[in-house]
């Protein structure tokens, strides 16, 4: 039996809709009165009708053209470099194919590009890497504006992907949205494997070679990297969220139960139209309890960082207002269930043996914290996802009731016996401004450091400084000008080996930065996200080398010891050479009205 929702997660929800109340009105006001002209091919002229279906089969034009049974538009994120993707290159076969037998149609809608952050980390190509999504979700923006959908499939899995789809959806909230996932490659060579030959490469004890034959042995198929960053974290939250079907995120792909649960999922997706009489228009999904669920989701599994930046753009698409200080009480009460790499040494597969979201999701319901009554794309309650899908006799999906508990407790663990019994992040605040920190993966003895900071403005400088053994006394890591409006904010997962070797020549060193860290990023304290940014003026551009900060996760705090710093006026960079090639020179908008970090780095 459920225990009622917590009375934190309440309170939490509560002051989402307190705050947003008028942008959330606004934000329904507007689909309601797409959701009252009704299907769109019902308004098109002849004219635009035959545009829309020329190309189609024969035998779906007469459905087309009458736009009796429901047409649902594919928006792809597809790209065969990118791994994860791969598999969706012959889902709109298989879509159009399953919406046919199931008495509707199906087109793609349009294509929005998908870069990968494993090809461009530490590169300039990362700069473009966050500016990405808004790019994403206006793509999506196109490829729906034709108006001829009664119903949508997402296909996008990766980092700023499966954001910018959210956006996208939640701007056309009269339509129903069905997310589908793609699945992880197969294990490869184990993570902590692949750290330590990183860290013997950085130490120059292995050369080239062998590190590209370890990196080679870790991502070597198709479907997301097996590490829990920020691409599978988003996966996790599509459940959480609702938007999944139940169970599906962490099946590989190329097997009979993948293509299985996306024929279901298509099925769905026609099911939930206005044509129909369950009507789930993804408005209806995206509301302030689905987003508190996927805080605590978040928080529970120890998911990346990223996800607080784009939650809260997700959330302001739909009209909400989600704050800092919403993830930072949803984290004090949430227990941490999983333990995945970073935060453990299972991959995502193993995660999936052990019980997985499924089990996490009942244990969660069990002392009410979740949502339980939300609404998703299979009904109104968070109990479909603690079932997980099976091949029947006719090699179709069906869901049957998940694991009744943790299948290996070193991975996942029941909420009576939790890996912490708090979430993984934490908000910092203090003189030098705000920042999170992800804990779950850091020791406790280094949840305080307060020691001198050495400045740099790259991530480069830093491994020079480190090549040169520059870093002999315990040190605080500045990296600044790394925010959205410098240069994009790119992650600095580049400097992960580095900091891991100085804490095991027993220093203590942490990151500061106004950038962000991968989701694969883990074991060295790094408050990340400053804010303001340095570009602003920020606390983080009068700090000098020597000065001493005071990082502590225990306490929520991130201050300059010495107020005086604080007089100083803050120095200025030239940025010129970060801001064109490799497609940066075509951002320049973006990075001139791109919002602060705090309120989602979001052009909207």
């Amino acid at each position: 039996m459920s225990k009622p929702l917590h009375d934190t997660l309440k309170r939490v929800t509560d002051r989402i809709m307190d705050r947003s109340r008028d942008s959330r009105a606004a934000y329904l006001a507007k689909v309601e009165a797409a959701k009252a002209k009704g299907p769109g091919r019902a308004h098109l002229t002849c004219g635009n009708l035959a545009h829309a279906f020329a190309a189609s089969p024969e035998v779906d034009k007469p459905d087309l053209a009458s736009a009796r049974v429901p047409n649902v538009g594919i928006v792809t994120a597809y790209n065969d470099m990118l791994s994860a993707h791969q598999p969706y290159e012959h889902y709109p076969q298989l879509i159009r194919e399953t919406a046919r037998s199931f008495g509707g149609t199906a087109q793609v809608a349009g294509g929005v590009p998908a870069m990968c952050d494993g090809v461009t980390q530490g590169q300039d190509g990362m700069d473009i890497s966050l500016f990405s999504r808004d790019l994403i979700a206006m793509a999506t923006g196109v490829a729906l504006s034709h108006d001829v959908f009664d119903s949508t499939v997402f296909l996008g899995v990766c980092d700023k992907i499966v954001p910018g789809l959210v956006i996208g959806a939640a701007t056309f909230g009269h339509l129903p949205a069905v997310f589908l996932p793609a699945g992880p490659m197969p294990s490869g060579q184990g993570n902590e494997e692949k750290t330590k030959v990183r860290q013997d490469y950085a130490k120059g004890l292995v050369g080239r070679e062998a590190l590209l034959a370890s990196e080679m042995a870790s991502y070597h198929s198709a479907g997301t990297c097996t590490f829990y960053g920020t691409a599978n974290s988003n996966q996790m939250l599509m459940e959480f969220m609702g938007l999944h079907m139940p169970g599906t995120s962490f099946i590989n792909p190329g097997t009979e139960l993948r293509d299985a649960v996306t024929r279901a999922a298509v099925r769905q997706a026609l099911s939930i139209t206005a044509k129909g009489n369950d009507f789930r228009p993804v408005a209806d999904i995206l509301d302030a309890k689905a987003f508190v669920n996927g805080m605590v989701g978040l928080n529970a599994t120890g998911g990346s960082t990223n996800l607080l930046i784009h939650l809260v753009a997700m959330a302001k698409a739909a009209g909400l207002i989600v704050t800092l200080e919403d993830f930072e009480d949803i984290s004090e009460v949430t227990p941490l269930l999983a333990r995945a790499y970073p935060n453990g040494l299972a991959d995502v597969n193993m995660f999936h043996a052990a019980g997985g979201l499924g089990v996490v999701v009942a244990e969660l319901l069990s002392e009410g914290m979740l949502h339980e009554d939300a609404k998703s794309v299979v009904g109104d309650s968070m109990e479909a996802y603690t079932t997980e899908p099976r091949l029947d006799a006719n090699g179709e999906a069906e869901w049957v009731k998940g694991a009744a508990g943790s299948l290996d407790d070193k991975i996942v663990r029941a909420i009576s016996n939790p890996f912490q019994s708090q979430g993984g992040l934490k908000k910092l605040t203090g003189s030098l401004g705000t920042a999170v920190m992800k804990v779950s993966a850091v020791a406790p003895e280094r949840h305080v450091i307060e020691a001198p900071v050495r400045i740099f403005q790259d991530q480069d400088a830093v491994k020079q400084a480190f090549k040169q053994n520059e870093f002999t006394s315990d040190t605080i890591v500045v990296v600044r000008f790394q925010g959205p409006k410098a240069n994009g904010m790119p992650e600095l997962h580049s400097l992960t080996p580095v900091l891991g070797i100085l804490q095991e020549r027993g220093l203590k060193v942490a990151l500061v930065t106004d950038g962000r860290m991968s989701g694969a990023s883990g074991k060295v304290p790094a408050a990340i996200h400053v804010c303001p940014e340095a570009l602003d003026g920020g606390p983080i551009a009068k700090l000098r080398d020597g000065d001493i900060v005071r990082v502590d996760a225990r306490t929520g705090v991130l201050d300059i010891v010495d107020p005086a710093v604080l007089e100083r006026e803050p120095v200025t960079a030239d940025l010129s050479d970060q801001h064109v090639g490799m497609g940066r020179e075509l951002f320049a908008t973006f990075r001139a009205s791109v919002s602060s970090v705090e309120t989602g780095a979001t052009q909207f």
